[in-house]
């Protein structure tokens, strides 16, 4: 019961629970409102698992992760990415024998294939035929789907997980440097629709995310190096240190050392841990996303090359543009400017794609779209993120197409191909 400052001058006196003394006007005159206010704090834990052979009889990582909760037998369904399965032939039966030794734990209720890259974000038959097999197999929300594949497929599988059972639990392979870094170790999940990237999707944690390395000497090299964009990107906008060690490694990177994969993954990987814990906005529900430095530009080039430009390749773009437009609105130094493109052209990314100078039908560039799409995606004021040195940055709320024209320009010049970009990935 709480008091209503009116007490006395025609009001009851007192409002009932937890609603806010508003059930009077000043004058003492009864309303027909009242406000309650609803606050849920929910706490997301999950843990992310870096290992080798995590399907070795002897390691126990899948079962840390299914039973970290709960100790008793779990149902399984796993769902592997068709080209994960292609380069790795022998991973069902793995899966399998892996279950029949620890039948006390697991019951896999089945190995699925499914298409792999955005293949399966932009055909939404993929989701919708998982989504039936979860529905015919039982699957509920104790049950799991376990996830093998690259970041599209993780993406998709994850949604499908997500909106069944308005939440069936998901543990994450990442195979892929991109996934394994990033995508795969964060909250999203989604498809591509009506021609939009990530139209379609949820927030929703994984259960655990399993990173093995081992998948990863299975990659191409073009496929490799395309995942660090997205370590060089959280390095610029979080961790200065972290774009040091990249630059004296460049040369170890640029060959595909395996210790150096690793540790520039474990390290990208727990400083996107660290921004989605303590940034306040693990959700995105206000305007301003900084772990999608570049993204902006990135996602319009994806869809304007209709993806033969490779996510990691078009965000290495969409960087050197908005590190160069940074330089050109006067926040950026020369000097930092020149040191970021010369680690991406020396991991062996080219900076230009001839889309930049394809013109919509309003006569501009048609990448500008990707602003509009960008800002319409969260909605709210338009929010970019861009630097203001090695390690910091800055949310612009307004673009100057000129400048953007202008910085587009410089890249023109830029070298098409480093000489390491043929180099072909290191040997197990």
């Amino acid at each position: 019961m709480l008091g209503c400052p009116n007490a006395g001058r025609g009001c009851s006196g007192a409002v009932q629970g937890p609603f806010a003394a508003r059930g009077c006007s000043l004058d003492g005159t009864a309303i027909n409102s009242a406000v309650y206010v609803q606050r849920v704090a929910v706490r997301f834990e999950y843990p992310v698992y870096f290992t080798r052979g995590f399907l070795a009889p002897e390691s126990t990582t899948l079962l840390d992760a299914l039973c970290r909760l709960e100790q008793r037998r779990h149902r399984v369904l796993c769902v592997i990415d068709d080209g994960v399965a292609a380069a790795w032939p022998d991973l069902g039966r793995e899966l399998e024998q892996y279950a029949r030794a620890h039948a006390e734990r697991i019951e896999l209720l089945g190995v699925q294939l499914i298409a792999g890259g955005e293949r399966v974000k932009n055909t939404p038959e993929h989701v919708e035929r998982l989504q039936a097999d979860l529905h015919r197999l039982g699957v509920d929300r104790q049950s799991f789907v376990l996830a093998i594949g690259g970041g599209a497929v993780l993406d998709a599988v994850g949604y499908a997980a997500a909106t069944t059972h308005r939440g069936v639990r998901i543990i994450r392979v990442p195979t892929t440097v991109l996934a394994q870094n990033d995508s795969g170790v964060g909250v999203k999940n989604g498809i591509n629709a009506f021609g939009a990237k990530n139209f379609l999707g949820t927030f929703a944690p994984p259960f655990a995310v399993i990173n093995d390395s081992a998948f990863l000497r299975t990659l191409e090299a073009r496929d490799q190096r395309a995942g660090m964009a997205e370590a060089i990107k959280v390095a610029l906008i979080r961790d200065a240190s972290f774009f040091d060690w990249l630059e004296k490694n460049v040369s170890a990177l640029a060959a595909f050392e395996p210790d150096a994969m690793a540790a520039q993954i474990r390290w990208a990987a727990e400083i996107h841990l660290q921004h989605i814990a303590s940034a306040g906005d693990p959700f995105e529900s206000g305007s301003a996303r900084p772990l999608d430095f570049g993204h902006w530009a990135a996602h319009k080039l994806e869809a304007l090359t209709h993806h033969a430009l490779r996510h990691g390749e078009a965000v290495a773009i969409g960087m050197a543009l908005d590190c160069r437009y940074s330089l050109e609105k006067g926040l950026l130094s020369d000097a930092d400017c020149d040191r970021i493109l010369a680690l991406l052209t020396g991991l062996g990314f080219t900076l230009w794609s001839d889309a930049l100078d394809e013109l919509g039908a309003d006569g501009q560039r048609a990448v500008l779209g990707g602003l509009r799409d960008f800002q319409e995606h969260l909605g709210g004021e338009l929010s970019v993120t861009l630097l203001t040195g090695v390690g910091s940055r800055l949310e612009a709320h307004e673009m100057d197409a000129q400048l953007i024209d202008r910085s587009i320009d410089f890249l023109r010049g830029q070298p098409r191909q480093s000489a390491l970009t043929m180099r072909p990935a290191a040997k197990p």
